[in-house]
């Protein structure tokens, strides 16, 4: 190997280690404080917010799931006394799923915008998640298939955190969002990681113990 293709190796090795770095400062340097009660929604009817379900449920924190919420959801509960305070919604779109729910991914991006709308005219903390890995996205999805690229577009920009599994932000799709619209990054690796990350982001708040 010659010098000058050592010497190159060497500086990508450093960018990528420095890529690496600014993602996981990203993920220590949140502090946002998520409060209850919670609804847990979709943006395109994956698995997703299953998983998160069950560490919520785990943790005790008080939550409901509306994998369908809409704006309507959002303002009956302020005017029945017992606003929401954190919405999570978690991206990623299933065809099968969506099929299943008998919806296309154009009514869940019109569906998405106006909950977001809503929970920012409340001042609800909007939570953008991705659980599911490159698996989930689009390069994995069926030829010509880009729903999950939507799903992540409709709402990680509008979120006030964005709460992703590494695998999914290989191509630092995350990173570049949260460092283009400012909006704070939590980043971690393994599913089981997910629980400590939520009971830090709620402070315990709503936990039972």
């Amino acid at each position: 190997m010659s010098r000058l293709l050592r010497s190159m190796t060497g500086i990508v090795s450093i960018l990528i280690l420095l890529a690496i770095t600014q993602d996981h400062l990203q993920a220590q340097e949140v502090d946002i404080q998520a409060e209850v009660p919670v609804v847990l929604s979709s943006c395109g009817q994956s698995p997703g917010p299953a998983y998160v379900k069950v560490f919520l449920r785990r943790l005790g924190v008080e939550h409901e799931e509306l994998k369908q919420a809409t704006a309507q959801d959002l303002i009956d509960r302020q005017e029945a006394g017992s606003p929401v305070k954190t919405l999570i919604i978690v991206c990623g779109a299933s065809l099968k799923g969506m099929g299943a729910a008998g919806i296309s991914i154009q009514e869940e991006l019109e569906r998405t915008a106006a909950l977001i709308e809503e929970a920012k005219k409340q001042g609800i903390l909007i939570v953008g998640a991705h659980v599911e890995g490159m698996d989930r996205r689009a390069q994995g999805a069926a030829e010509g298939d880009n729903t999950d690229e939507q799903s992540i577009d409709a709402v990680c920009p509008r979120a006030d955190l964005l709460l992703v599994k590494s695998a999914g932000n290989e191509d630092r799709r995350f990173t570049i969002i949260s460092d283009n619209s400012g909006i704070p990054l939590l980043l971690y690796e393994k599913n089981m990681d997910l629980s400590s990350v939520l009971e830090k982001l709620f402070g315990m708040a709503g936990v039972a113990r």
